[in-house]
């Protein structure tokens, strides 16, 4: 019977998930404060980069491909093979 078991994914678990959503929160947190909250001072002290919204975009981006990843290329558990069948 533990032959006939499909193979799990890792799914809420898989850490690219986690990962993803730590950065996209960031990111997110700082393309609002680049876009609504950046003074013309801090501009200047940045050399006229919008560096909060740079970063957030970026970081979103960087978000939205690992969840990409993870989608496209799921983490596969391999089915136990100590016995344990759930009974």
């Amino acid at each position: 019977m533990a032959a006939s078991q499909a193979p799990k994914k890792a799914g809420v678990f898989d850490i690219r998930l986690i990962i993803a959503l730590l950065i996209g929160g960031y990111g997110l947190v700082l393309t609002i404060m680049g876009i609504g909250f950046t003074t013309e001072e801090e501009l200047a002290k940045a050399a006229d980069v919008n560096i909060n919204l740079w970063a957030g975009i970026g970081m979103l981006v960087f978000a939205a491909l690992f969840m990409l990843w993870a989608k496209l290329r799921p983490i596969v558990v391999p089915p136990s093979t100590d016995g344990e069948s759930g009974e």
